[in-house]
């Protein structure tokens, strides 16, 4: 018995110079991608974790999630809505989930999700798993920074990283 393909769902969002990939399974958004990333770069990440998936340009079907972001980057939204289907390993989910507790407006060291997590000698795995985050912005991984208050590397890039910071920083969790 084979198993029964899943379709995933994918559009672009466009926000000033920036165009990301979003895509979706039937549980929630599964991927938001890097400014500048290219389609072939969205469809290798869906065929790895997805492997027998079939990817749907679909606005439509994206657009609850593509508004709920614009309004983020807008600066009226504070928290999203959807769920997110996100799989990784036990070790990525505790780390993912732990980045969802970190206030808008607000940041962590790398250290600190360490010691959040009760394991205060995995700073490196730490690292590794906010890195593997296929959501971005949606699961706040740009809010962790060096243990200094260095902007530490992102994979939107640390241009969008200083951005995002600079945003929330701007509007505060008074909205």
């Amino acid at each position: 018995m084979s198993a029964k393909e899943q379709t995933i769902d994918w559009a672009i969002l466009h926000y000033e110079n920036w165009q990301l990939y979003m895509a979706k399974t039937d549980k929630g958004l599964c991927y938001v991608g890097s400014p500048g990333q290219s389609y072939e770069e969205l469809k290798a990440w869906i065929q790895k974790r997805f492997p027998i998936a079939r990817l749907v340009e679909n606005e439509g079907a994206l657009k609850p999630y593509l508004k709920e972001v614009q309004e983020y980057f807008e600066g009226t939204r504070q928290t999203f809505s959807f769920a997110n289907d996100v799989n990784g390993t036990s070790f990525q989910q505790e780390i993912w989930d732990a980045l969802n507790q970190i206030p808008y407006g607000e940041t962590c060291s790398y250290s600190d999700i360490a010691r959040i997590i009760q394991r205060p000698t995995a700073v490196r795995a730490v690292g590794t798993a906010i890195g593997a985050n296929p959501v971005l912005i949606t699961v706040p991984c740009h809010r962790v920074i060096g243990k200094n208050g260095s902007i530490t590397g992102y994979r939107g890039g640390t241009d969008m990283k200083q951005y995002l910071l600079q945003l929330e920083a701007q509007n505060g969790s008074d909205k």
